[in-house]
């Protein structure tokens, strides 16, 4: 993949990875966009992993660009693009706002310990919603820490807290997710994929701006379909329009 985004094959793992090192892997409406594709390409790919990762050790991703905001729901596995197979984060650095969003929406994160959790939009005057998800995956109290007060967390309070797996040395923490990920890429995908959606369906619970990208990603299937120009052009030429379902 060309851009802001790179899209890399070992063996079945995808590596997904924002490349804005010069922005701290800022997410801005090109990257979204970028790494909604990477998830449709992973779906339709042989790969059986993916991990997600920014470019560098300084950032993870500092979340969305405020000179370019993104429809940040776009890139979220899960909301932008249904994900059956496991993705894996990979971080270090800053982790801040969009962040830890996309971090929540993997399934597991391995963290180097120079990373730092921060949701700083409190403090900041706005707010998308969608890290009110963060109180289905660690206890509520801390949840609303996290989200309120905006003050950084630790990867080991991170880990303590049950928000990432592993906290790896600085400069290991792709390779450590990479080791993850072979082991994951030798289980049997269908069952994988069973449970993370009987997980991601019935278990963890949606709050409302989750529900509306689902629903914006809905609507958009149909307000960029061939369907939609057909069904103009036939009214436009007074004739009988012929779907396609694309």
């Amino acid at each position: 993949m060309n851009g802001s985004v790179a899209y890399d094959a070992e063996g079945q793992v995808a590596i997904i990875t924002i490349k804005r090192p010069e922005k701290k892997n800022a997410i801005n409406k090109a990257v979204a966009i970028e790494l909604q594709t990477a998830w449709r390409r992973f779906n339709e790919s042989e790969e059986r992993v993916a991990i997600l990762a920014g470019e560098g050790d300084e950032a993870f991703t500092s979340g969305a660009d405020l000179t370019d905001l993104p429809e940040l729901w776009r890139c979220i596995p899960g909301v932008g693009v249904i994900v059956d197979k496991p993705i894996i984060a990979a971080t270090s650095g800053y982790c801040i706002g969009g962040g830890m969003i996309l971090v929540q929406a993997c399934d597991l994160c391995v963290a180097a310990e120079s990373t730092q959790f921060i949701y700083p939009e409190a403090g900041l005057g706005f707010s998308g919603g969608m890290i009110a998800g963060m109180a289905a995956r660690v206890p509520h109290k801390i949840a609303m820490e996290a989200m309120l007060l905006g003050n950084p967390m630790s990867a080991a309070r991170a880990y303590e807290i049950g928000y990432v797996n592993r906290v790896v040395a600085d400069g290991t923490h792709i390779q450590a997710a990479l080791e993850m990920a072979s082991e994951l890429a030798e289980s049997a995908p269908l069952v994988l994929a069973m449970l993370k959606r009987f997980v991601c369906e019935q278990v963890l619970p949606r709050g409302p701006s989750e529900l509306m990208g689902v629903a914006l990603r809905q609507l958009d299937i149909i307000n960029t379909s061939d369907d939609l120009q057909e069904g103009i052009a036939s009214f436009r030429e007074k004739r009988k329009a012929r779907f396609s379902g694309r």
